[in-house]
């Protein structure tokens, strides 16, 4: 008799992620992660208390990689640290269609959001370095750059429109130089 494989609690996290990948996160189920794994719904179950445990679990793993394309944007140095948070924003939105919609695109009226996150604090710290706003300016103008961008990245989610990249970081640079002179800054 051949040994069990034993699949592990990331191998079931990665085949439920390339499940958002392929159908959308409403894929999700036990039986569909075991099918890809090869195995019986045993090990999905051994492994995550609920099918919502391991929703959640996809979420954390497609948060990471969206920090990944953000991460290889800055270190690029294409762009300035801020504007490359926001290409690499779009470049997720572009190439992770389907992990985009699972982490900003979900109904989460029943979640509990922090006000106050690591990566806005982030943000606002480099508009902050950028521009010499503090506060609720700060707080603002990452804000209404933030909506643009995501307008931008949910317009290739959901296949609405394809523009160049390079159209697409002139839209973000003419944002960006449009508020610094709304907030009087030339």
């Amino acid at each position: 008799m051949p040994p069990k494989v034993k699949v592990t609690k990331e191998d079931i996290i990665n085949a439920a992620v390339d499940i958002v990948r392929k159908s959308g996160a409403q894929a999700i189920n036990a039986r569909t992660v075991a099918s890809v794994l090869n195995c019986s719904t045993q090990p999905v179950f051994s492994n995550f208390a609920t099918m919502d445990e391991l929703r959640l679990a996809v979420v954390e793993k497609a948060d990471i990689v969206c920090q990944e394309y953000m991460q290889r944007e800055v270190e690029s140095g294409e762009f300035p640290p801020y504007k490359a948070n926001g290409m690499a924003y779009i470049r997720f939105a572009k190439e992770e269609k389907e992990l985009f919609k699972l982490l900003y695109m979900r109904d989460r009226s029943n979640e509990s959001i922090p006000e106050e996150s690591e990566l806005t604090d982030k943000m606002e710290s480099m508009v902050h370095h950028n521009t010499g706003l503090n506060g609720t300016d700060a707080k603002l103008f990452h804000l209404e750059m933030w909506a643009y961008v995501h307008g931008i990245a949910t317009m290739f989610a959901t296949g609405f429109l394809d523009l160049d990249w390079e159209l697409v970081s002139k839209m973000l640079t003419d944002s960006y130089q449009g508020l610094r002179k709304q907030y009087g800054m030339e």
